[in-house]
């Protein structure tokens, strides 16, 4: 997902915090990684008051004020336009990619049903793997990431839905695999396995998978599966395969 023009600045968050420009990565100066990450989190920018609160809890109002500033003069000795500030804002400048920003337009357009051959081609299973800045633990950080998360798993689920109406069924399978095992517990990804099973003609494991999903179900919340997910998983073999008659 990172096949961009290597002369335009390009902040990746996911799997860590980078800066990359000219085809190199930057080194970034120290005390300036969390408003690089804070301000690739919020492309329509940030009031320069709260910005500093946040980045900063811990001390007095003109530390942080002063803290603020000082990292964003950092920012702009790294070799590369970065920060276009004002007196009260501050924003990534226009022409600065952030990898998150191109995650998310892809699963935008997965889930609004405008996915292009090319975003059907995109490999799931990096996809899957993505992480928003691991080891870090900021609370802004973790309410984006959760965020993230959710979306990751939906676009997969959607994505096998269209790579199945695609007459691509192994792909359909392996990427409502990945969202399965991402979210065990939720429903409609089971819902989208087995239907994905089904479509591949592979009944007997649609079966199995749904058996296995009631147990877990039981034991975890007490619940059963829904009416939905039930009949969906029960079905008679469809496809224009007849179902054998009685026997005389």
């Amino acid at each position: 997902m990172y096949d961009t023009d290597p002369s335009t600045p390009q902040v990746r968050l996911i799997g860590g915090l980078s800066l990359h420009y000219g085809g190199r990565r930057m080194a970034l100066p120290p005390g300036s990684h969390r408003l690089l990450a804070y301000l690739a989190l919020h492309p329509s920018g940030v009031d320069r008051r709260s910005t500093a609160g946040v980045l900063w809890p811990t001390v007095e109002e003109s530390r942080a004020a002063g803290n603020l500033r000082s990292a964003l003069w950092r920012l702009q000795q790294v070799g590369c336009p970065l920060v276009h500030a004002e007196q009260c804002t501050l924003a990534l400048r226009d022409g600065v990619e952030v990898d998150l920003a191109r995650f998310e337009a892809w699963a935008g357009r997965i889930l609004s049903g405008t996915a292009g051959p090319d975003d059907l081609a995109v490999d799931p299973g990096p996809i899957a793997e993505l992480e928003l800045l691991p080891g870090w633990y900021d609370d802004w950080v973790l309410a984006v990431r959760e965020r993230v998360h959710l979306r990751r798993v939906h676009a997969l689920e959607q994505l096998s839905l269209l790579l199945r109406r695609s007459g691509r069924p192994s792909a359909a399978l392996e990427a409502v695999h990945l969202a399965v095992q991402a979210e065990p517990l939720r429903e409609s990804g089971q819902l989208a396995l087995i239907e994905a099973h089904q479509a591949a003609g592979n009944w007997a494991i649609a079966r199995q998978q749904f058996d296995a999903f009631r147990r877990i179900l039981r034991r975890e919340i007490g619940v059963e599966p829904s009416a939905e997910l039930t009949a969906v998983a029960t079905a008679p073999r469809r496809r224009g395969v007849p179902l054998p008659g009685p026997r005389r």
